[in-house]
């Protein structure tokens, strides 16, 4: 009865020096302990030092040279056909930009979301609404900051609050954020794009 080793991958691996092993992009299980311990340092791929940014590997590709090293090894993949490498240098990200980064993105977000929150009042006329009903259920006029106001402002703050599902590093559930959700879906088209593109251009 011949060994079998199971290699799993994820669509999208990053690693920070050029000389990638098998260990490094892959879990890996095998039935024989002295294979599985020879397979973890199979070369994989040597990178150029200097050229950081993504790398495609095809499976097939892994499984011919795990097959050159173990002939008799039956290998079942659990993941995607291809994969991603994404090389990047350990420390080469300048941590005040980065900050900056983050700093402008917040921003943009902030701003953006009360220019929305603005237009929307501004379109259906919201002060004019409240105006109206403040003075038909009590029969006064409105100082704009009456509690049709004051709770409208709350409101969209606890409701942000709420649809986010966090505040700061306290989540209100153990559910992902709407947030979280969007940008692994974003991972997910950029990973997909990366790959359909790099089998075109091979084609």
């Amino acid at each position: 009865m011949s060994d079998t080793l199971y290699i799993q991958t994820e669509e999208n691996v990053e690693v920070h020096h050029p000389h990638v092993y098998l260990q490094d992009i892959a879990k890996l299980s095998c039935t024989n302990s002295k294979i599985l311990n020879h397979l973890r340092v199979l070369p994989v791929a040597n990178l150029d030092p200097d050229k950081t940014g993504r790398y495609v590997i095809s499976v097939m590709d892994l499984i011919n040279d795990i097959q050159l090293k173990e002939p008799d090894l039956d290998i079942t993949h659990i993941g995607e056909p291809n994969f991603i490498i994404t090389y990047q240098k350990e420390g080469t990200v300048n941590i005040v930009i980065r900050w900056c980064k983050v700093i402008f993105v917040c921003l943009a977000t902030f701003f953006g979301a009360g220019f929305s929150i603005m237009t929307f009042n501004n379109d259906v006329d919201i002060p004019v609404l409240f105006e109206q009903i403040y003075t038909q259920v009590t029969g006064q006029p409105t100082t704009g900051n009456t509690v049709l106001e004051i709770s409208y402002s709350l409101g969209i703050g606890l409701g942000v609050l709420f649809f986010f599902n966090h505040f700061g590093r306290i989540k209100l559930t153990d559910d992902p954020t709407p947030m979280q959700v969007q940008m692994r879906l974003y991972e997910d088209d950029v990973n997909t794009t990366i790959i359909e593109d790099i089998s075109r251009n091979k084609e």
